[in-house]
């Protein structure tokens, strides 16, 4: 990463929206709130499940979209075991991707290898990895220290919009 990206920051405070296994993988959330809520303004942790509380399935995608995504530079989505089967997480990624903002996928340690040697990861986040528009970094190199998050987000903010792939099917329902 360039110096370039990261001159005249300084002070910035991001606004960061992170998306999760509630079920599974709250620790991993819990712990990057311990080690960096004083850097980053993450969106307050709700379910949007219970915070929406809808089947209509544009309304939820609108309701994150306005009440989580909006105003923030980058969604981190935390991937563990269970995390590509979570409709809400797909959601979000939805969500972010249709407002333009920045995407990291974070590979957790509970993300095992699959028979084909590789990380299970959301569809919709797949194709942005491969498209290039997203990051994809592990969980130990991420956050190493405040100053590789930074870098992780200014590189994820610095992908071309053009690279975006939000064409997949939307999941319905948890595997």
């Amino acid at each position: 990463m360039t110096n370039g990206l990261l001159s005249g920051l300084g002070a910035v405070k991001r606004k960061v929206f992170i998306s999760y296994h509630h079920g599974n993988d709250r620790f991993y959330y819990d712990a990057f709130i311990n080690s960096f809520s004083n850097t980053y303004n993450v969106v307050q942790d709700n379910s949007v499940e219970r915070a929406v509380n809808s089947d209509r399935t544009d309304y939820v995608i609108r309701k994150i979209r306005e009440n989580y995504i909006t105003g923030s530079s980058c969604t981190i989505v935390l991937c563990g075991a269970q995390t590509p089967w979570r409709k809400f997480v797909d959601w979000e990624i939805k969500a972010t991707l249709d407002k333009k903002h920045a995407l990291i996928g974070v590979n957790l340690p509970t993300n095992p290898l699959n028979a084909d040697n590789k990380y299970t990861v959301p569809d919709r986040l797949h194709d942005n990895i491969q498209s290039e528009f997203a990051v994809w970094i592990d969980w130990s190199t991420f956050t190493q220290s405040h100053e590789a998050v930074r870098q992780y987000i200014e590189l994820a903010r610095s992908s071309s919009t053009s690279l975006i792939n939000n064409s997949g099917p939307l999941r319905q329902r948890n595997g």
